[in-house]
């Protein structure tokens, strides 16, 4: 009785032990793919997102010089503003506007790529 004991006592500490260990060892917000992370590399992954997208629409020639051009400056101007944030730290209403500002632009690129404009080199009559 004593033997069952001290070895229900055993696999028990072991237990405690491993159980926190085991759960540093997962992945941070596993299958949400930290979409609520606020964070900067969040901010700093949408803008090299969107600028992807203009060179995407560029190279395909959905986007015409002018509109490609317009877009980026959009793109440069949202980064002034981020690094004018950044200065004294991101509060919460900064974040949302950097957000706000992300999500007009995202927006604007994908009716400007979807707007039947093309640019040079598109199609067959170029």
């Amino acid at each position: 009785m004593k033997t069952l004991i001290a070895a229900l006592a055993a696999v028990t500490a072991v237990t405690a032990v491993a159980a926190p260990a085991i759960a540093t060892a997962q992945p941070y917000d596993r299958y949400e793919h930290a979409r609520h992370d606020r964070g900067a590399y969040n901010l700093n992954q949408r803008q090299d997102e969107l600028n992807r997208r203009i060179a995407w629409g560029v190279r395909t020639g959905a986007l015409t010089r002018g509109e490609a051009a317009d877009l980026r400056d959009q793109a440069r101007n949202i980064a002034r503003i981020e690094a004018r944030y950044r200065v004294n730290g991101l509060n919460s209403w900064e974040r949302a506007d950097l957000d706000r500002r992300f999500d007009r632009l995202d927006t604007r690129i994908g009716r400007q790529t979807h707007d039947r404009e093309y640019g040079y080199g598109y199609g067959h009559r170029r």
